[in-house]
């Protein structure tokens, strides 16, 4: 999925990407409904579901005449699995700088 294993992050770099999928994390779209609400066209649209689809992130179904895009569970998963690494990497190190911070001897005095 991500280049340097970070659960797909790198795919929301680019504002439209986010902007689409936080659009499909209300609800399922197609892509005609998306781009009414973003300001970029139909087939710009459809080169960044593709680009969320490759990176695992969205899945499409068809639907009639159209295809109805979703994100993927499984892709979502893997990002929140990444951030949640992140998150303890960073609490374990701040907690370990704190126990070896030396003490400031007037402040134990009070």
């Amino acid at each position: 999925m991500g280049t340097y294993g970070d659960g797909g992050l790198e795919l929301l770099g680019d504002p439209t990407r986010r902007a689409i999928f936080e659009l499909l994390a209300r609800r399922p779209r197609s892509v005609g409904e998306l781009a009414e609400q973003l300001p970029v066209s139909r087939p710009a649209v459809s080169q960044h579901l593709r680009v969320l689809k490759n990176g695992g992130l969205v899945v499409s179904h068809p639907e009639g005449t159209r295809r109805v895009y979703r994100l993927n569970p499984d892709g979502v998963a893997g990002l929140r699995a990444w951030l949640d690494r992140v998150w303890d990497d960073a609490l374990t190190a701040f907690h370990k700088a704190a126990e070896s911070a030396p003490v400031d001897p007037e402040q134990e005095s009070q």
